[in-house]
């Protein structure tokens, strides 16, 4: 079993120690994300979900106002500003010490989330590659950084996905992206796998099989499998079915390493961070 090492994050001048796996809590201030459960756009939704995030045991909230489940509808970048304005406000107000992280790939809209409402972390499932001055933007903000793998765009990553080598494709390109942040002087990087970001249900368990294998990059790894199709196809079922199913890879992500768990269900990820810790601290 894969023991993990003290980790530390800059958050807003503080040290966030990550030796203990952190849960982050979805937020999405979106018409269209995959799982409804969590879509929020009212300020009396979004404050029920701000407060239900902190109250179930989140360490970090990951707003979002732009949909990146496959196909979805493209949002100027106007909408998605207006949107995090709105569900920033509320989140401030209601939670104003919580560590936030933006879900977004622009640099514009990162920029203002940071500067205007104190959003700590960046986190981009493009790292990079839908905006060219993204890595530009995070070194000068010098906020902590989580890039993910994703192979083409959310439009079109998962019209057949192929590699000529999986494995090594990911590792390579997550080896370019850090060696171009550490020489911008961005200290502070966290990868994400990007489970169901252009990626087979054939990718994504072998994906999981060889996630201890992340380690060799010595960053905080963060999983996100929550209620996604890698579960519910597998096992026939829908993403409102698929809180089980969500547990058990989360589990499965803890053993193999996982630092931080994005998920939609605070509560059962919480429980799941302190059963394996239990075990951990028995081991």
């Amino acid at each position: 079993m894969e023991t993990l090492n003290t980790q530390y994050i800059n958050v807003n001048g503080s040290l966030m120690d990550l030796s203990k796996p952190c849960v982050m809590g979805i937020l999405n201030v979106t018409p269209d994300s995959f799982y409804e459960g969590c879509r929020m756009q009212t300020e009396t939704d979004i404050t029920y979900r701000v407060e239900q995030i902190i109250k179930e045991g989140a360490g970090m909230i990951d707003i979002g106002a732009y949909s990146s489940r496959f196909n979805a509808k493209n949002v100027s970048p106007q909408e998605e500003m207006e949107r995090l304005r709105m569900g920033l406000k509320v989140l401030r107000k209601v939670q104003p010490h919580a560590i936030v992280s933006v879900d977004t790939f622009r640099a514009d809209v990162a920029r203002m989330c940071v500067e205007e409402y104190g959003v700590a972390i960046i986190n981009d499932i493009a790292a990079g590659e839908m905006d060219k001055d993204m890595f530009r933007t995070v070194a000068k903000l010098n906020v902590p950084y989580i890039m993910m793998h994703m192979k083409g765009t959310p439009q079109n990553m998962q019209q057949h996905p192929h590699y000529d080598d999986f494995l090594k494709d990911v590792f390579l390109y997550f080896t370019r992206k850090v060696q171009q942040l550490r020489d911008m002087g961005v200290k502070d990087l966290i990868l994400d796998p990007g489970f169901g970001f252009g990626k087979t249900m054939k990718h994504n368990y072998e994906l999981l099989a060889h996630l201890e294998e992340f380690r060799v990059f010595e960053l905080p790894l963060l999983v996100g499998v929550s209620r996604k199709s890698m579960i519910y196809n597998l096992l026939g079922t829908t993403s409102q079915e698929a809180l089980n199913g969500t547990t058990v890879l989360n589990t499965l992500s803890l053993l193999k390493g996982a630092d931080i768990l994005r998920v939609h269900d605070v509560r059962e990820a919480v429980e799941t961070v302190k059963i394996v810790e239990a075990m951990r601290m028995n081991n």
